[in-house]
């Protein structure tokens, strides 16, 4: 699963629980009480207490999340080794990868091994997190609430208790803490954490292994995809975690971590992953799934497909563009991809359909008590009309802001200099003000040009408003375009405005160059800002907004507090089951088994794949699946040491039956034993719908196997350094 992360959306809906052994993203406290019965039924060896616990050293010291240096999680990391070696995937550690990477030093192509610690390189932007202890704190948080209180009171309440608690949790101590919302409101727990901001590369298999297939196979099985990468934790020489990178600083001494299992796996084995999955919508409501089958996915679908298509051929015929934009490409091709798969899971399958029977039944539930119906007895009805109403509102509200807003990569940038705008109207009076927001300013569009095309970003730039004008009626369309584009770039079709208009945005606007950009922080006008053409852009855009966001805010809002509703309903109505709250970026564990599966008829997929499958696919033509000569010479002659099956091949990728979603990439895939068997890095095609609905059919994890891994560190690429550090297990 792959990061994707949209300025514009906030989802906050999810499905209920029809629960078997294998479905659910658990929080670790509540193991004990809820899962721990089942996972010895499955093969789990541990205790419950070696999973979870606050007193000792236990599993879940080993599990860390990748954030970014704004501290937003994206991906899940685990402890190797007793001096804070890290293993993710290669494709969350793909921007930081991309970053390193030069065409004098391409890692991205030719991968990167660290022969000691002086050469490891750090990942500036990157920063990893472990949970200390997890509480719930539903009862303070909710004192006080009750039915009638309003919601505008209800969210001043809960808020104002969420963050005392965080504040009381972090007060005398070097820790983090948030306080997270399950149920849709029905249910907080307090996270804390502690933060490390060293991390730094150790190695990296080239891109030929660690993203092969790339977009092609991705979410397909059978799967040959190396998707790893190594990092290091490190601290300060006393023990405690660092904002950045600082020379002084130790590796991190772990209070656990994981062995790691070369006896390889079974169909059957038991299996449990545990990581930060993003967002999952498990009780979300029907008419939910099909706002997201007929509006925001296909929306979304078509503004990615323009974009990427443009920027693709760029990045085809230069490779400083290429390493440039194939973190922010990689990303947007695996939204569209999932979205389009997910909307066309929609269509082909019942899912929907399951959804709507359990509302019939609910509903009848309702209607048998008088107290029920006068609670819940127009939820359903209230989430039709909220949906309908939200659908076009959001089809608006995308195309705006991914449409318009990130049509260029600076254009959003202009919304920072909108305050220097008021402030310069008054010069005079405002001159102490201006020097410091100028000075903001400057700090930021440091970073605003670093790897910067402008042509490749004015060809994105100019597809991206053409879409718009196409696909949004002209009543319906934002006024910059009829009172700003049209008006001032005036051509035969609104095509050629366009053109017009991009002509200026790219040879006079301070935001597409670094030196005009320079120029204008060094003496600031009101006159100069407000006539450039993406600061004109933008400022327009904002005029007719707010008749947009109140459509779409206020359709949100009322289907926010009735899926709570539905929610609360759903858990009395099925009391005798067991629920899961929705993933939200916060530690979660799923267990499962390793498994075939057959997705359609006719077809059977076996639960492993093997080094004979890199050569069946390989095609030299074909960025995607070139084998780097050193991988195909140790294959052809079957260089596989310890590390292949009975089979005498080489196990590359296994199938797992566990519930994860984005956020799990990285994950680390565990045996009954606490090892390491291997680390979750996708789903697949045939229920990608899996963030709405659990299949115990269908839903499949796709894992890369531990012995290949291991087998790129050792026999590949020699890396003693990071070997001598692994504590590798060879039986089961």
């Amino acid at each position: 699963m792959k990061k994707l992360i949209f300025l514009f959306i906030s989802v906050w809906f999810s499905l209920v629980a029809f629960t078997t052994p294998d479905e659910g993203m658990w929080l670790l406290n509540k193991i004990a009480q809820l899962n721990y019965a089942d996972m010895q039924k499955l093969g789990c060896k541990l205790t419950a207490e070696e999973i979870y616990s606050i007193n000792n050293s236990s599993l879940k010291d080993a599990i860390f999340q990748l954030q970014n240096s704004q501290g937003m999680g994206f991906c899940t990391g685990e402890i190797v080794s007793a001096k804070g070696l890290l293993f993710t995937n290669h494709h969350c550690g793909y921007e930081a990868i991309t970053k390193l990477s030069s065409p004098e030093h391409n890692y991205l192509d030719d991968g990167f091994w660290a022969k000691s610690y002086d050469e490891e390189l750090s990942a500036s932007d990157m920063r990893v997190s472990r949970v200390v202890r997890i509480e719930d704190v539903t009862a303070r948080v909710l004192n006080g609430v009750t039915d009638e209180t309003s919601e505008g009171e209800r969210e001043k309440m809960v808020s104002k208790a969420m963050k005392e608690i965080a504040e009381e949790a972090k007060k005398d101590t070097h820790y983090e803490a948030s306080v997270s919302e399950m149920y849709q409101g029905g249910e907080y727990y307090l996270f804390v954490y502690e933060v490390f901001g060293d991390v730094r590369l150790v190695g990296t298999p080239p891109q030929s292994i660690g993203k092969f297939g790339g977009d092609t196979d991705n979410w397909m099985w059978p799967r040959h995809t190396g998707d790893f990468s190594v990092f290091r934790v490190y601290m300060s020489p006393d023990g405690k975690p660092t904002k950045g990178y600082n020379k002084d600083n130790v590796p991190y001494e772990p209070l656990h971590y994981l062995p790691v299992s070369i006896a390889g796996v079974e169909e059957g084995d038991f299996a449990m992953i545990v990581g930060y999955p993003g967002q999952t919508e498990r009780y979300l409501s029907s008419y939910g799934m099909i706002y997201k089958r007929d509006f925001f996915n296909p929306a979304v679908v078509t503004i990615l497909e323009t974009q990427l298509k443009t920027l693709k051929v760029d990045m085809d015929a230069d490779i400083n563009v290429r390493l440039a934009k194939s973190d922010s490409y990689a990303s947007s091709a695996n939204g569209h991809k999932l979205f389009k798969g997910e909307a066309l899971t929609l269509k082909t399958t019942d899912a929907i359909q399951q959804k709507e029977q359990l509302e019939k039944d609910f509903q009848k539930w309702v209607e048998s008590d008088e107290a029920r119906n006068a609670k819940y007895g127009k939820v359903l009805s209230s989430l039709k009309q909220g949906y309908e109403a939200f659908g076009p509102a959001t089809l608006d509200m995308i195309y705006l802001s991914l449409g318009l807003l990130q049509s260029g990569d600076n254009v959003m940038n202009a919304q920072a200099f909108m305050n220097l705008a008021n402030l310069l109207k008054d010069a005079k009076n405002n001159q102490t003000a201006i020097d410091a927001t100028v000075e903001n300013l400057k700090q930021m569009s440091e970073g605003m040009f670093d790897k910067y095309f402008p042509n490749t970003d004015r060809k994105v730039f100019e597809a991206s408003l053409k879409l718009y004008i196409a696909d949004i009626p002209a009543e319906r369309r934002n006024s910059v375009f009829n009172n700003y584009i049209f008006k001032n770039f005036k051509a035969k079709t609104e095509e050629e405005s366009i053109e017009k208009f991009a002509q200026a945005v790219y040879t006079k606007s301070i935001f597409t160059d670094k030196a005009r950009m320079d120029a204008f922080l060094a003496k600031p006008s009101y006159k100069a800002l407000n006539s450039d053409p993406i600061y004109s852009f933008v400022s327009n855009i904002f005029t007719d907004v707010f008749a947009i966001q109140m459509a779409y805010v206020g359709a949100m809002n009322d289907i926010g507090v009735n899926e709570r509703l539905f929610i609360e309903g759903l858990r009395e109505f099925q009391a005798n089951r067991t629920f899961y709250p929705d993933a939200n970026s916060t530690l979660r564990l799923t267990y499962g088994t390793v498994n075939s599966y057959k997705p359609r008829d006719g077809v059977d997929y076996h639960y492993v794949t093997y080094s004979k499958g890199i050569l069946e696919k390989e095609d030299p033509t074909d960025d995607e699946f070139i084998v780097p000569a050193e991988l195909k010479e140790k294959i052809l002659k079957k260089d596989f040491g310890r590390y292949a099956d009975k089979t005498g091949d080489l196990p590359i990728c296994f199938l797992s039956n566990n519930d994860i979603t984005g956020g799990n990439s990285g994950s680390p895939v565990i045996n009954g034993k606490g090892e390491l068997i291997g680390l979750a890095f996708d789903g697949n095609w045939e229920w990608l719908c899996s963030n709405l609905l659990f299949s115990t059919e269908l839903q499949q994890t796709i894992n890369v196997d531990a012995r290949y891994v291991v087998w790129v560190i050792d026999k590949l690429y020699d890396c003693k350094h990071i070997m001598s550090e692994l504590d590798i297990r060879t039986t089961k």
